[in-house]
């Protein structure tokens, strides 16, 4: 039998993809992260299906889990927020499958980044401004940076920062972005993106440390850095452009 990795969304539950919520619902064994996915989602799972709250299950008792289903022949979901591809923890899963022989596929789902941008309603790449969108987080004691990846190193190149895990060291975030981006970088803050408890914080590198404490953001938010978040005089995509020649 397969496990599917399923991209749960930001937050919202409608905001699962149609192959994800119809894979889920072909699931006899669905996984989920109880801290992260939302608990509506587990309404689409088949009526009797054994449902495992990952939350305080380490890789190796997930492993179990996944192995366990496959050879007893139920297809399993395996459910993440945001989408697998980034910050998921899915690689470690993946590698232990292979190495057991179990199938799996990966369903893809909205990512925060991409619902921060919603909430902001903002494109994160415009015309003349920026055109390159960073996804990173800070080193913790948990797990290193590798080398040439600090903010540093990134923010030299002036793209749009998108910051995962790091609300809690935002001084720090600050402190090294702001020689490359200078104090007035519009900066915003989305926490809990698509869901009813959303906030959302605009600034600047100058200000936005203040704000997160003050609203007492500490998880759950990504921290978006860059001038594309303030442009307004920029112009035109080619893409639509009359001037354009068209097939």
């Amino acid at each position: 039998m397969t496990v599917y990795f399923i991209g749960a969304g930001p937050g919202s539950a409608d905001l699962i993809t149609v192959r994800g919520a119809r894979t889920l619902a072909s699931c006899r064994v669905c996984l989920y992260a109880g801290s992260l996915v939302p608990r509506e989602l587990l309404a689409e799972c088949p009526e009797g299906a054994r449902l495992v709250d990952t939350a305080q299950l380490n890789l190796e008792e997930i492993t179990g889990e996944l192995v366990r289903a496959h050879e007893a022949g139920q297809d399993v979901a395996r459910l993440h927020s945001g989408d697998p591809s980034v910050f998921s923890a899915v690689a470690e899963q993946m590698r232990r499958l292979d190495a057991a022989g179990v199938p799996y596929e990966v369903v893809p789902g909205v990512p925060a980044f991409a619902a921060a941008a919603a909430a902001l309603k903002r494109e994160l790449t415009v015309p003349t401004v920026g055109q390159t969108v960073i996804l990173t987080r800070v080193a913790q004691r948990a797990t290193a940076m590798p080398e040439g990846e600090d903010l540093a190193t990134l923010g030299r190149s002036g793209a749009l920062l998108v910051l995962h895990l790091a609300t809690g060291h935002v001084d720090r975030v600050v402190e090294e972005l702001l020689p490359h981006y200078g104090a007035d970088c519009p900066t915003a803050v989305v926490a809990f993106a698509s869901r009813p408890e959303e906030v959302v914080l605009r600034g600047t590198l100058s200000d936005i440390a203040a704000q997160v404490k003050a609203a007492g953001i500490v998880r759950t938010a990504v921290i978006l850095v860059g001038r594309t978040l303030g442009a307004a005089e920029f112009r035109d995509s080619h893409l639509y452009s009359a001037d354009r020649h068209r097939c």
